[in-house]
């Protein structure tokens, strides 16, 4: 349900901006805000709402129908971000789908993974192929925007060691940042039409290996930055000690085999073409 009541002068939101409270959501829905463009934000808490204008709040999970359907009602253009890790989260997709569906949703854009695949190497990477299908089997319209790892997780892959290990080999990565999904998300959900029934590829400048990474990493904080090449057995045994379920560390393990694969190493134009200026690469984020 809508959390703030409504000036009802104003005209109805038509845009509905999911994770708002979090990193993408939250630079989505500023940017909409600063466009003067009006939207309503679905969250699960409704405390930690941006407070922006022209936003009203709609508190929901996507595992919970009926308050979904209701936050979704008079929206035409949906913003679904992926949810948080967790097992049923495909579920979770489908379930929220379905009420974005009977809600009356005409337009959804959805931020997938590059490579998503029913066989894609990095795990969770199948569920947002198959979240991918089910919104191509709604018959709605669509916007797939899929990104690579993003470029602000890479100096949290550095371990209190100084070392980021990992059985990446010398594969390499086009990781993007988050600011720049974000800046591409604001672009489609103004324009929506113009990237009816796409599928992007999000990606940075570059692709990079996690050696070159590290070097950077050290050179930029003065501290010490090595990559270890792990095998898979030494990935799967040295993350024992945060005790994840089986699927976790699958997830966590395949996020460098997938690196190592080369599937994640392709740029794409994608970005540079939507918002019209030249993706951050590793050493800008750094600075």
């Amino acid at each position: 349900m809508t959390d703030q009541p409504q000036d009802p002068a104003l005209p109805a939101p038509t845009i509905a901006v999911t994770g708002a409270s979090g990193h993408v959501g939250g630079a989505v829905a500023t940017m909409l805000s600063e466009a003067g463009v009006r939207q309503r934000l679905i969250v699960r808490n409704a405390a930690k709402a941006p407070q922006l204008d022209g936003a009203e709040v709609a508190v929901a999970a996507y595992g919970q129908r009926e308050s979904s359907m209701d936050a979704l009602r008079g929206i035409e253009t949906l913003f679904m971000v992926s949810g948080a890790e967790a097992p049923d989260r495909l579920q979770q997709h489908l379930d929220f789908i379905e009420a974005a569906v009977d809600s009356g949703v005409l337009h959804i854009v959805y931020t997938s993974f590059i490579g998503a695949a029913e066989d894609a190497i990095f795990t969770l990477a199948r569920d947002h192929w198959a979240t991918e299908q089910r919104i191509k089997d709604t018959g709605k319209r669509f916007t797939i925007l899929r990104d690579s790892f993003y470029l602000d997780f890479v100096p949290e892959l550095v371990g209190e060691d100084g070392v980021i290990r990992g059985p990446a080999g010398e594969g390499r990565m086009a990781a993007v940042a988050r600011a720049d999904v974000a800046a591409v998300v604001a672009r489609v959900l103004s324009d929506p039409e113009a990237h009816r029934q796409k599928t992007y590829e999000l990606t940075g400048p570059n692709a990079f290996s996690l050696a070159e990474a590290a070097e950077l990493l050290a050179r930029t904080t003065g501290k010490p930055v090595t990559f270890h090449d792990e095998t898979v057995e030494e990935a799967y045994e040295s993350r024992k000690k945060w005790q994840p379920e089986p699927w976790l560390a699958d997830a966590w393990v395949s996020t460098y085999t997938s690196i190592a694969s080369g599937e994640l190493e392709s740029v794409s134009p994608d970005v540079e073409a939507i918002i019209g200026r030249r993706p951050m690469s590793l050493e800008d984020l750094l600075g």
